[in-house]
Order: C-alpha cells, then structure tokens, then sequence
C-alpha cells in the first residue's frame, strides 16, 4: 500500500446459506479487502470467509450477557471507521442484506462518508428473499407489512388484516434491555393481545426460519396463533401471519379511473380524427 492510498469501505452481504448465496461482486470485495470484518456468530461462516481473505477479525466479542446492543453496535462501528481512517481497504461482512436490520453497517457508511472516505454497500440474499421462497408467498398478490416486532409492540400502527403480515425477531418481543438473551412468554402474551384486535387467534400462521447451511432444511412451522405461547421462539425467528380478511375494493376510485380512461380514449379518438395540414393541401 502506498502512501497516498485511501481508505473504504464495503459492506457485503454474504446471503443467509453458506457459501451459496454470496454473489461475486461481494466475493470479490473480500478477497481484495486488507481487512474483512466478519458481524456473524457462525464459526464455520468466519472459517469459510478465512478462506477467502486470511485477515478476517470477528466482532462478535463485543458482545455482552448484560451489555447493551447499542454500546456494541457503537463499539462495531468505531472498530470499522478506525481502519478505514487507518487507509485501509475495509470490508465488513453480514448475514444475509447489509442493509436489512444491521444498524452497524448503514452507520459504518455515513461515519465514514462524513469522514471523506468512500463507503458503499452491496445487497446480499435476506432471510426476506429466502421466506417468499420456501413459504411460496408473492407479497404483490395482496400487500405486505414489515415490522421489527419490539417496535411493532412499543408503537401505534396500523395493521391491514387483508395483507399479509411479518413480524421479525419475535424471539425478541417486548425486550426494552436491547440485550442478546430471548424475552419470555409474558411478553409474548402482550404481543398476541395486541395481534388479537386485529387478527382471530384461530387463524393460522407461520415460524419461519431460513436455512444456514447446504443439506439443512428452513423451519416452516404452521400454527393456530394462539399456539405461540407455548411454541419454541429463537432470536431469529420470523412470524409470518397471512391475510385473514380479503381484499375489500375501493369502488369510488375504480368509478373516477375508469373516467380517466375514458377521456383519455375520447382525446385519442379526436386525435385520430384531426387531418395533418400537410394533407389538408392534398385534399384541396
């Protein structure tokens, strides 16, 4: 590295399978990377990546039992921004998206933008790509609604019953500590009263979990809502809850469409009907 060379950073997404969902641009940033820092807990991930850069240094030390995920989203990214402000060409490598529910990477970026440096992010498969898949569910088909499932309980939102549903990190319901250990069937209790108003506990939903490894099956767990207090929930489980009411249409909307289709139609036909000036002459 010469004097004058600069300092960035990537954040790649090596996918939610190992070594199959990596695409080769973000392989490509590893392997020519001076530093890779690797965000995922998986030792077999970190050995894989070790293959392919043998600069690769683990965050997930810092990490606490009684530590708060803030300080050490805070603590990642000052360890990232310190490199890069080193001149080194830095990557850091996620689970699935970069930029799907990894606060440390979107902050990674604008510190080191702010600081002058270059910063970019390149997409990755995500645990959302993989579930539209393994489930078999279209979100176009009806709409879909996203919600990290803590802030979904700790905000007023409106829920459209008529679209499907998904709830991330249920495994964390209720957890106001911002620490790394699963909440308990209390707060999942308030999360289903809160479902209830919207939602029969009758109806059927999914615990989706996407496969991390080759000869691994996905978790595609049905169940009667109501069946979640008793069901095993994991960090990284996902509550999938397809629409229960169907689609109710906007018939006034349809109606003041269908005018502007007409005039539009009309105008098309006026248009049709209008003779050029230069054949006018012809006529003539």
């Amino acid at each position: 590295m010469t004097a004058t060379t600069k300092g960035s950073l990537t954040c790649v997404g090596v996918g939610m399978m190992l070594g199959a969902h990596i695409c080769p641009i973000s392989r490509s940033h590893i392997e020519n990377a001076d530093i890779v820092f690797s965000a995922m807990s998986d030792g077999f991930v970190e050995k894989w990546l070790e293959q392919l850069n043998p600069n690769v240094h683990s965050l997930q030390s810092l990490y606490g039992k009684d530590k708060s995920r803030h300080k050490t989203y805070k603590e990642m990214v000052q360890t990232i921004v310190t490199a890069v402000q080193q001149n080194k060409k830095v990557v850091a490598a996620f689970y699935g998206h970069p930029g799907v529910f990894v606060k440390p990477a979107h902050q990674a970026i604008e510190q080191t933008r702010a600081l002058g440096f270059d910063a970019t992010m390149v997409p990755g498969i995500s645990a959302e790509a993989c579930l539209y898949a393994d489930l078999g569910m279209d979100p176009g088909k009806q709409g879909c609604q996203h919600y990290e499932t803590s802030q979904f309980m700790l905000y007023q939102r409106r829920i459209d019953p008529s679209a499907m549903l998904v709830l991330w990190q249920i495994g964390l319901a209720g957890d106001l500590s911002m620490g790394i250990g699963t909440t308990g069937v209390a707060e999942r209790r308030l999360l289903l009263e809160l479902l209830a108003e919207d939602y029969s506990l009758e109806h059927n939903c999914w615990l989706y979990e996407a496969a991390t490894m080759p000869l691994m099956q996905p978790r595609m767990e049905q169940l009667p809502l109501k069946a979640l207090l008793q069901a095993e929930i994991n960090q990284h489980t996902t509550l999938v809850i397809p629409p229960e009411k169907s689609l109710v249409p906007n018939i006034q909307m349809r109606q003041r469409l269908k005018i502007l289709q007409q005039q539009a139609t009309n105008i098309s036909k006026q248009d049709n009907n209008v003779i050029p000036f230069n054949k006018r002459e012809k006529i003539q």
